[in-house]
């Protein structure tokens, strides 16, 4: 059995997700995306963990989408089984009900920086190139590059890597609000469990609740969020308790409007 290339590691309320495809600077092809959903149905499961760390095995981030594992697709099924499925992921991974951090190691380029950015915070090393070449390769961004990109950095930064094809630095890229944090070398994932610390020692359905209210705001998945928002509320009532048992006594329901 192939050894798994997205890899989970707990320690306590934080846990560690690893794209472990170095030889190939952490591209994704189709397995690693099933691989990459899985393991957010894995972390968001475990009641423990209060955060979750994003980062790449080797010298890279992530180069985003592997190109031969798309070249070769016709039109219709590049669309689907390859865009369509990798925007649901990553925004699976972008909606996980705890903070996610990008320890961002190596480079994030195209896809590495859709990834990136589905985190909550982004913490890079000195190094690191960040950009979206994919209109040099005569190609859109697919995994929400023009659209959670705008919303969180801003649409002239998306232009100047996108249409430009600037190649930005972390310091430049911390500038625009890209980065939220710049460290040296090799210091990236320490910084990330640093951060996370401080996560977890606050309160976890107050970070929870805010992570969702602060995607409503943002414009982000506003329906599923206000959902969640409302159902955890409701699930807390009398209201609620008193339904249930109704129904599972088959009697008429006494609501008291109890919250």
């Amino acid at each position: 059995m192939a050894e798994p290339r997205i890899r989970i590691a707990i320690d306590g309320p934080v846990a560690t997700i690893s794209v472990a495809r170095p030889e190939k600077l952490n591209a994704f092809d189709i397995d690693m995306l099933k691989e990459l959903s899985a393991a957010c149905d894995t972390v968001e499961a475990n009641a423990a963990v209060r955060v979750a760390i994003l980062t790449g095995e080797g010298k890279a981030f992530s180069a985003g989408g592997d190109i031969r594992a798309w070249a070769g697709m016709e039109a219709n099924e590049f669309g689907h089984a390859w865009v369509r499925f990798g925007h649901r992921v990553f925004e699976r991974l972008a909606t996980l009900r705890m903070p996610l951090i990008a320890a961002v190691n190596g480079h994030a380029l195209g896809g590495g920086l859709e990834l990136a950015a589905a985190a909550d915070i982004r913490i890079a090393e000195t190094q690191v190139k960040i950009g979206l070449p994919e209109a040099g390769l005569g190609m859109v961004p697919g995994w929400s590059g023009t659209q959670r990109l705008v919303k969180r950095f801003g649409a002239q930064a998306v232009r100047r890597m996108l249409l430009g094809g600037e190649v930005l630095t972390a310091a430049e890229a911390a500038t625009l609000g890209i980065v939220d944090h710049v460290v040296e070398t090799g210091t990236a994932v320490e910084a990330a469990r640093a951060y996370a610390a401080r996560i977890a020692a606050r309160g976890p359905a107050a970070t929870e609740i805010s992570k969702l209210m602060i995607s409503v705001a943002n414009g982000e998945d506003n329906g599923a969020a206000v959902e969640a928002l409302g159902s955890i509320l409701v699930a807390k009532t009398g209201d609620l308790k008193e339904g249930v048992a109704a129904f599972t006594g088959k009697r008429p329901a006494d609501f008291k409007g109890e919250w």
